[in-house]
């Protein structure tokens, strides 16, 4: 199919932060409510078509800051040479280069033979294919949100922030949506695949809020998560009253 766009019409839901008067939580519901899933190593085509089976691993991760960075070293200090490829390439020494600065100045995760440090390719390990800190928090039974950069446990969700004025109150509005094509900025319209976009990856069971639980807890908190599950859980009761995402439809 051909990649849908999507600046099409979205229902949206909003509600105070149960934990915080100040602040308030808007997600989009057609997004959340949509069967998207990570078809990665099952149909995925990534975002680079000469790396096709790399997912949206080509071009590395780029840190969320300093707290993210010495999260994600200390992961790869724990990864062994049987489920990381470039276990070798990333020690000299006593010391681990998993870094480096990106095009745009910021830290990110080092490119190695053009695509991640931390990718395994197939010829590899069969079994450990992909994300080696990945396959880590499959090892320790963790989810991998504890492992992986920031910007990889989030993705497709994207979490941003508004300011609402009201009255002589000011209050801080998160938005909890879908990381778009459109959201990568200028480097967004080189990628040559993109996920949400396309039906292939419109083919879970479940929807967004209920696979992506975990994710969803760590960007809002547990009880604002329960309102909005309770929230989508309604909306079964509503159909068609409501907009479908399209690639889900």
């Amino acid at each position: 199919m051909t990649e849908i766009v999507t600046n099409f019409p979205r229902d949206w839901f909003e509600f105070p932060d149960p934990l915080n008067p100040k602040q308030i939580f808007k997600c989009d519901l057609t997004w959340l409510t949509s069967n998207w899933n990570c078809i990665f190593g099952s149909g995925c085509k990534g975002i680079d078509k000469n790396l096709s089976d790399h997912g949206c691993c080509s071009d590395g991760a780029y840190y969320n800051g300093k707290d993210d960075e010495k999260r994600v070293t200390k992961a790869a200090k724990r990864l062994t040479k049987d489920i990381w490829q470039n276990y070798e390439v990333a020690w000299k020494g006593k010391t681990i280069g998993i870094g480096e600065v990106g095009l745009d100045r910021e830290r990110k995760t080092k490119k190695v033979k053009k695509t991640c440090v931390f990718f395994n390719e197939r010829e590899f390990s069969e079994e450990y294919f992909g994300c080696a800190l990945h396959h880590l928090a499959n090892r320790e039974g963790v989810h991998y949100l504890e492992t992986k950069p920031d910007i990889c446990w989030q993705l497709p969700l994207r979490r941003s922030w508004e300011t609402r004025e009201v009255g002589d109150n000011k209050y801080s509005v998160v938005v909890i949506g879908e990381y778009t094509r459109e959201a990568w900025g200028a480097g967004g319209a080189d990628l040559d695949w993109y996920c949400t976009s396309n039906t292939e990856a419109h083919s879970a069971t479940n929807p967004v809020y209920i696979t992506n639980k975990t994710e969803l807890i760590a960007l809002m908190n547990e009880p604002a998560y329960e309102i909005l599950k309770s929230k989508c859980d309604s909306l079964k009761k509503s159909l068609p009253l409501f907009v479908i995402h399209p690639a889900s439809r």
